[in-house]
């Protein structure tokens, strides 16, 4: 199965508990892209509360995650990672589409 984005034990068990403790009307997680930061382009995650019909759904260990259409382009082959260190933790994203990221790793540019 070729998945438009790949997500890690890491990244499921997280988005597991973000659910478990955050929004009962949310179904799953979004994830797109959107204009902006240093680099032209960020990564959006936020709650899914429908099913969006233009959205690519990924179910995987025991998670939906709804890609939007306009971002798939731009994330197919990505691995969705969480990482947690001492002083932060964060989703992260290795998208192999990446021509440039900038220096605070918030936003990315794609040729």
């Amino acid at each position: 199965m070729n998945s438009i984005i790949k997500i890690s034990d890491n990244a499921a068990n997280r988005i597991k508990e973000i659910m478990a403790m955050g929004k009962k009307e949310a179904i799953g997680v979004r994830v797109s892209v959107k204009s902006g930061g240093c680099a032209g382009m960020s990564y959006v995650m936020e709650y899914s509360k429908e099913v969006n019909p233009n959205d690519e759904l990924i179910e995987d260990k025991g998670i939906k995650i709804f890609v939007d259409s306009a971002a798939v382009m731009y994330l197919l082959g990505t691995e969705m990672d969480y990482k947690k260190d001492e002083f932060s933790s964060s989703f992260v994203f290795n998208n192999p589409n990446e021509t440039e990221r900038c220096g605070c790793g918030e936003s990315f540019k794609v040729d």
